[in-house]
């Protein structure tokens, strides 16, 4: 039921129920028929199908009756009490977290308190991704796919842990970074990146994980409760975000016959990582070059030719374990490919932890983003690079585009 039914509306309803009943008074009306139904109980207790006129801001809570010998009512008892309040609307930027109710003996709602916190809700994801766009204009010019790519290639695109929001300070950590630099410094490297390698028949966008470095505005890690450093409220880090994707997919259209694209979640988003997967179905539903993985699965597997492919980002599974699991549940590719990679990303440095003579290389990847206070304070060392890797459907990885990132 709406939060603020007037008394005309409470009017018609009582009216429209008395004389048609409930189902057809509610199709009368244009309204579900437990509106019908709120709006009839509202009007009982405002007095409005009898009982006499209710104080301003009064309801009837009960009533009682004398009766004569001959059924007559002889004497009527109202009570009367302060009437509810109006329909409960959480503080600018919290949403609701809980609700804890006083009940009676018989399961009525005597009292109830709401938790809120503050963060974003689905209705504000949407309203940020849409101002994200409002005045949007692409790095280049859309292109259309080159129009004779290798058919034999595959260039796989690791975006992986852009931590967008990130808030370093240079004399803290030797680097300064927030939403401006990122957008930047990211851009211009995935661009680059991607400019310098072959054209193909398929081109894979995938995103590693920890697209955002917060994924709500308590800028806290989901599982550790980390307080993390950040730049302006999530909406802003969401809006970089997905213009940050939206150029790297436009990029890689302009080398490849086909782009699919799959955003990983990682442990810093996610929430957010389906969010941005979701928005890009939209932004290239009319797009028949692209396609948008939103698998909801924290795992990624692609077979091109004898070439199979694997990622997740690593926070759940260690990168050394990936290899059973593609054997078991890609048995199928396993034994019809000759070359097979996992790639994963989540700790920031490359590292490699299998030869090719066991089946598989599995290879973690460097992030883009300088180091944030925690991790350089605690002696962490790792490179910064973005990279594209080239594979052939028949000989396995013959090429690899790595861009180190010199801004610092």
């Amino acid at each position: 039921m709406p939060p603020y039914a007037t008394d005309e509306d409470l009017a018609k309803a009582v009216e429209a129920h008395k004389a048609h009943g409930a189902s057809k008074a509610a199709q009368i009306l244009g309204i579900p028929r437990t509106t019908l139904s709120s709006r009839v109980e509202i009007a009982a207790r405002r007095g409005m199908m009898g009982t006499g006129p209710v104080l301003p801001g009064f309801e009837i809570k009960s009533t009682s009756t004398q009766l004569g010998p001959d059924g007559d009512l002889q004497r009527e008892w109202i009570k009367q009490g302060p009437a509810a309040g109006v329909a409960y609307e959480p503080p600018p930027g919290h949403v609701v977290k809980g609700e804890s109710a006083l009940l009676d003996a018989e399961g009525r709602v005597l009292n109830r308190w709401v938790k809120t916190r503050e963060g974003m809700d689905a209705l504000d994801a949407v309203e940020a991704i849409k101002a994200a766009f409002a005045d949007y204009e692409p790095s280049a010019p859309p292109v259309d796919p080159p129009k004779s790519p290798d058919e034999n290639l595959l260039n796989l695109i690791p975006a992986n842990d852009w931590h967008i929001n990130l808030l370093t300070w240079a004399r803290e950590t030797g680097t300064n970074w927030d939403l401006k630099i990122a957008e930047q410094v990211i851009g211009q490297g995935i661009e680059d990146a991607i400019s310098r390698s072959p054209e193909c028949d398929t081109a894979i966008l995938l995103g590693g994980g920890d697209l955002t470095h917060a994924d709500n505005n308590e800028n806290r890690t989901a599982r550790s409760n980390n307080v993390l450093d950040v730049d302006g409220r999530h909406q802003k880090g969401l809006e970089v975000a997905c213009r940050l994707k939206v150029r790297a997919i436009d990029a890689a259209r302009r080398k490849a016959r086909k782009v699919i694209v799959r955003i990983l979640p990682g442990n810093h988003d996610t929430h957010t990582a389906v969010a941005v997967a979701y928005f890009l179905l939209a932004w290239y539903r009319n797009d028949p070059n692209v396609t948008v993985d939103v698998d909801a699965s924290l795992f990624f597997w692609h077979r091109f030719g004898n070439v199979l492919i694997g990622a997740t980002h690593g926070h759940t599974v260690k990168l050394k374990d990936m290899a059973s699991i593609m054997a078991h549940r890609r048995a199928e590719d396993w034994g019809a490919t000759k070359f097979r990679y996992v790639h994963g990303f989540h700790i920031h440095h490359h590292s490699k932890f299998a030869t090719e003579g066991n089946g598989v290389i599995m290879e973690s990847h460097q992030a883009p983003i300088p180091q944030d206070a925690w991790h350089h304070n605690s002696g962490f060392l790792s490179g910064r690079s973005m990279q594209v890797i080239t594979y052939h459907k028949e000989f396995g990885e013959v090429a690899r585009v790595r861009v180190a990132m010199l801004d610092g």
